[in-house]
């Protein structure tokens, strides 16, 4: 997928915000299959603040990756706000990063239900210092690769928010 200028400069304005801050990132990637860390390591000079990323599609990958426990998945299911926040934690626990993003969601086209319809896509945001934060999108049934392209836009805004919050705190 080659991505849209327009956030193309938010990944490059991101990246070089983070590395004046000294922090680094990690991906917990599930519906996006890597497009997050794709965008961000599209970018030269993106390994000072890339450390690395997850792409756990598979439930055993979530757990065996990162640490989601087996039972939130039971409970909630793969797309679900507890497993975003777990994804979140465990990438940020298996890396050396500051901040770490997570998505899980249903891309399309099939795959839905009433409950979980296509479209939804649950995001988790763990720091360092701070506590997680949640995000639950409904885009709609727009195309998988519309659903993805929107998931990695407001991946970027999450840790646009984040690096806000810390500089706000600091």
């Amino acid at each position: 997928m080659i991505f849209p200028d327009e956030m193309r400069d938010r990944a490059t304005a991101l990246l070089d915000t983070y590395r004046e801050a000294g922090l680094r990132i990690v991906t917990a990637e599930s519906c996006t299959g890597g497009l997050i860390a794709g965008l961000l390591t599209d970018i030269a000079g993106s390994s000072s603040v890339v450390e690395r990323g997850f792409v756990t599609y598979s439930n055993e990958a979530k757990i065996e990756c990162l640490g989601v426990p087996a039972g939130i998945i039971a409970a909630h299911g793969a797309v679900s706000e507890q497993t975003a926040r777990a994804m979140a934690e465990g990438a940020l626990s298996a890396s050396r990063a500051d901040v770490s993003v997570a998505v899980t969601g249903i891309a399309g086209p099939g795959g839905g239900s009433a409950e979980k319809p296509v479209g939804l896509v649950h995001f988790g945001l763990a720091r360092r210092r701070g506590a997680t934060r949640h995000l639950e999108m409904r885009y709609g049934d727009l195309g998988r690769s519309m659903v993805r392209l929107r998931t990695v836009a407001d991946a970027l805004g999450m840790l646009e928010r984040a690096l806000r919050l810390d500089q706000a705190a600091g």
